[in-house]
């Protein structure tokens, strides 16, 4: 009897049943073995991200810095907080925003603007956001 030498031996020497799975090459794609077995591929595309992208996250990041602490925001304070994560996370998952939601910040950003008279670093970071978001759109 020929035994393979990568399959696995049990303790009185003989060969596990099922033999081996050897892969000399692979580019992508998930493999799973046995019975029980399961793979997960998760695949990430290399785009170059978009400048105008990058330069909107930043003037969003800087806005969110400029709200209120959660405790002290105000109801227009919570809505526009929880629409810029929401476009942080798309655009730091994808590199972009879809217009859709670029138009829903839009709105939210000039809401709250014109809800309050904001501290004079949060306007300036609320105009930043306005302008990113209105070149992205055309």
């Amino acid at each position: 009897m020929t035994q393979d030498h990568n399959s696995p031996q049990l303790p009185d020497g003989g060969a596990a049943a099922g033999g081996g799975v050897s892969i000399g090459s692979m580019s992508g794609g998930s493999i799973a073995t046995g019975s029980h077995g399961r793979a997960v591929s998760v695949n990430a595309t290399g785009a170059t991200p978009d400048p105008r992208h990058q330069e909107l996250l930043a003037a969003v990041r800087e806005l969110l810095a400029e709200l209120p602490e959660q405790g002290a925001r105000e109801v227009e304070d919570s809505a526009l907080h929880a629409e810029l994560v929401d476009l942080e996370a798309e655009i730091t998952s994808s590199g972009r925003a879809e217009s859709g939601r670029l138009t829903r910040v839009l709105g939210s950003v000039r809401r709250w603007l014109g809800s309050q008279a904001a501290a004079a670093g949060a306007v300036a970071s609320a105009t930043a956001v306005v302008q990113g978001i209105a070149q992205l759109l055309g």
